[in-house]
């Protein structure tokens, strides 16, 4: 039996695309931590969903009284064969479940799931270096900044940084 508002980390099933779709959509349209302009139909998030979980890469949902309100998935980094053992991370937090508790619990199952995996980094690419919570959230959970490219990206009437953030997976 679950608490009330205890979140869940579970791996996401099809039936999770429509929130999936909506949060990132929100993400998009009002958001910096995402250089994409137009929000992703189901069929394209489904798609994405796919290509992840055929790498055997991990794609969770964070669960609150029955509700999707956050996920998270590891993609390859880059897919030449050298950089196998790096994965990248994505998080998105549904408005309401932001500075909950939400995004971290999704980063550190996802951070765990990647070890046993056998990978050995993980890179965050964060839109925007204003983007506090979200800098914040990976250093909390060990990260470490390793760069900033300024000015990479156009969005919302504005020029936006990228924050590239590292972690070792085998530390810790």
């Amino acid at each position: 039996m679950s608490l009330p508002n205890t979140i869940n980390i579970r791996p996401s099933i099809s039936e999770d695309i429509g929130s999936i779709t909506d949060i990132y959509a929100t993400s998009v349209l009002t958001g910096f931590g995402t250089f994409e302009i137009d929000p992703p139909d189901m069929m394209e998030i489904t798609a994405r969903r796919n290509a992840i979980l055929e790498q055997q890469l991990p794609y969770l949902v964070a669960e609150q009284n029955g509700d999707v309100v956050g996920f998270a998935y590891a993609g390859v980094y880059r897919p030449r064969p050298a950089y196998r053992n790096t994965v990248e991370n994505s998080v998105y937090v549904r408005e309401d479940g932001r500075k909950k508790g939400v995004g971290k619990a999704l980063l550190s199952a996802l951070i765990e799931e990647c070890r046993e995996a056998g990978r050995v980094q993980m890179v965050a690419v964060i839109g925007d270096s204003g983007n506090k919570s979200s800098i914040s959230l990976h250093l909390s959970l060990g990260f470490r900044l390793v760069g900033i490219l300024e000015s990479v990206g156009y969005k919302h009437d504005r020029w936006l940084d990228t924050v590239i953030m590292q972690k070792n997976l085998t530390e810790g």
